[in-house]
């Protein structure tokens, strides 16, 4: 009895050597790997006529099974014998061929080509990280996706403040526990890096200064001086007896580091809710579209004493200064890059233009 149509009988020996002298010959025929695989499915793949026939072994009477049992492992085992066999022969003939086709002659003279370029965002980060370490600083970081408490709260600001309003924060759904309250307080893509300084200030007692390099994020629109997603540094001292000299005196010191000796600074009256006094900081830019002026280049001032306390630091015993500007900003003074668009566009001929260029061999 077979054991499904096309099946043969377990015990049909002459059928069986017909079958395999059959498989034999196609396997021998096969003159790709491709079509050796075509044979090996159809002579012993689930469907071919060895696989059921061997499934009408498990009707046959105990006595007849060794017997058919011999007949198809024996046909199973010159099979696979032959098809191992070509396979070996076809895989080392289509590995000369490919030999032959994809040879590259090395000695053939060629021009280098660019292998790509280093953003001068990146090197910026590294230039400013490093005059900051030369000056005894450390550099610190943070999340990007941040606990509102660490990104407004921690920094006095209050809770109507137009910068946590929708059309200036990226609010991600969920909510996190606020690291002070320990009520639920919404998550958000840092709006500045200053979260970095609170978090500081809570791990580690003063004497601090750090500085915090990184990527922001506001809901602003892609133009030529705004950017959504883009990168500020900001700088935290806090000791006993700091003052706006000593705030001064380190801007006046990072401005001639990144745009030359002739560079200074001078601050204006102006407000945040995390400095109390505050200050908009001005470069003396001689570099300035229409020759030398000022040009704003970011904010600072003393650190609130609300945000020393948040953070618990006794504002009786310690003072503290804080600054912070945009990476891109001084990027497109250093450089006179006109838009944005140049730095976020991601067209390797932009960053070549900085000599960042790596060179393939």
């Amino acid at each position: 009895m077979t054991d499904a149509p096309g099946a043969l009988s377990p015990l049909d020996e002459v059928g069986i050597n017909d079958l395999v002298e059959e498989a034999l010959a196609a396997v021998a025929a096969a003159d790709s790997l491709a079509a050796l695989k075509e044979a090996r499915l159809a002579y012993t793949g689930d469907s071919s006529v060895l696989a059921l026939t061997n499934r009408g072994i498990g009707r046959l009477d105990k006595a007849d099974k060794p017997t058919a049992g011999r007949l198809l492992g024996g046909a199973r085992g010159r099979i696979n014998t032959a098809l191992a066999a070509r396979q070996e022969v076809l895989e080392a003939a289509a590995e000369e061929q490919m030999l032959r086709t994809e040879a590259v002659d090395v000695t053939v003279p060629t021009d280098r080509t660019a292998g790509g370029a280093r953003h001068p965002l990146d090197l910026l980060v590294e230039e400013i990280s490093d005059f900051f370490i030369a000056m005894g600083w450390s550099i610190a970081e943070g999340p990007e996706l941040e606990h509102e408490w660490y990104d407004f709260d921690a920094l006095n600001f209050d809770a109507d403040h137009p910068a946590r309003q929708m059309q200036d924060t990226f609010y991600i759904q969920g909510e996190s526990v606020g690291a002070a309250s320990g009520e639920p307080a919404n998550l958000v893509l840092r709006t500045h890096t200053s979260p970095v300084q609170a978090r500081a200030m809570l791990a580690a007692d003063p004497p601090l200064y750090v500085a915090c390099p990184g990527k922001v994020f506001r809901s602003d629109e892609l133009d030529q001086t705004h950017t959504p997603v883009f990168h500020q540094v900001e700088g935290l001292a806090v000791d006993k007896g700091l003052t706006m000299a000593h705030l001064k005196g380190t801007l006046n010191h990072f401005a001639r580091a990144m745009f030359g000796p002739e560079a200074r600074v001078r601050l204006r009256p102006s407000f945040f809710p995390f400095t109390e006094p505050s200050a908009e900081m001005d470069l003396w830019f001689p570099l300035k579209k229409g020759g030398p002026g000022w040009i704003e280049w970011g904010g600072c001032g003393m650190v609130n004493p609300n945000v020393l306390i948040a953070c618990g630091i006794d504002p009786d015993e310690y003072t503290g200064f804080a600054f912070g500007m945009g990476l891109e900003r001084t990027l497109m003074l250093r450089h006179g890059i006109a838009s944005m668009h140049d730095i976020v566009e991601g067209d390797i001929r932009f960053s070549q233009q900085f000599g960042t260029t790596g060179k393939g061999h």
